[in-house]
């Protein structure tokens, strides 16, 4: 039986590695329509698409994936923790507070005035809008921050804003997390890959 759980749960890993491949692709394509590179195609409207693909990652060990029980930053810091965690928050129809950290991150490695003031937006779009379908829950606080920092966008604007859906990740959806079957199934596999080697 882990035998088949770990067959099935590497058989679903390769399928999201797949999916990330081709959504990868389809993200320098859009990019290329829209910088006009493949004249005579439609475009499409995208925004935040190249953060929203699972991270390339090796496979943790037993000892790794068990620590992230106990550590919610270790396991934030670990691209295998952070897609496994996505996996659960789109079960719970929260993974956009996953995407809205994510982003944020990559806003921070930002230097580039112009890249900067577009992913901003983007962000703002994306998930502080009130008329996102993917909007983060935030206090009105932190959104007027927000807002006085769109008019100067800088690398670390939002912050405040990812500290607070840190925090609610990490108090509300973590503790399910570590209850829920995708992490047991994932402790389970590690395990038995780790005894098999």
């Amino acid at each position: 039986m882990k035998n088949q759980n770990s067959r099935d749960i590497s058989s679903h890993l390769s399928r999201m590695v797949l999916l990330t491949s081709y959504a990868v692709w389809w993200s320098l394509t859009v990019r290329n329509e829209e910088r006009g590179e493949n004249a005579g195609r439609p475009t499409h409207t995208t925004k935040m698409e190249s953060i929203q693909v699972l991270e390339e990652c090796q496979n943790p060990t037993s000892d790794e994936v068990l620590s992230w029980s106990q550590n919610f930053d270790k396991m934030m810091k670990a691209p295998a923790g952070r897609n496994l965690f996505r996996e659960f928050l789109r079960t719970e129809y929260s993974e956009e507070n996953l995407l809205f950290w994510l982003a944020c991150e990559d806003l921070k490695k930002e230097q580039n005035k112009k890249v900067i003031e577009e992913k901003a937006r983007m962000i703002y779009e994306d998930y502080i809008s009130i008329l996102s379908p993917k909007e983060v829950s935030l206090d009105s606080r932190v959104r007027e921050v927000i807002n006085r920092n769109l008019l100067d966008p800088n690398p670390h604007m939002y912050e405040d804003a990812q500290l607070q859906i840190y925090t609610l990740m990490h108090r509300d959806s973590f503790p399910r997390f570590l209850n829920s079957q995708i992490y047991k199934s994932f402790v389970e596999s590690t395990a038995s890959s780790t005894s098999e080697s």
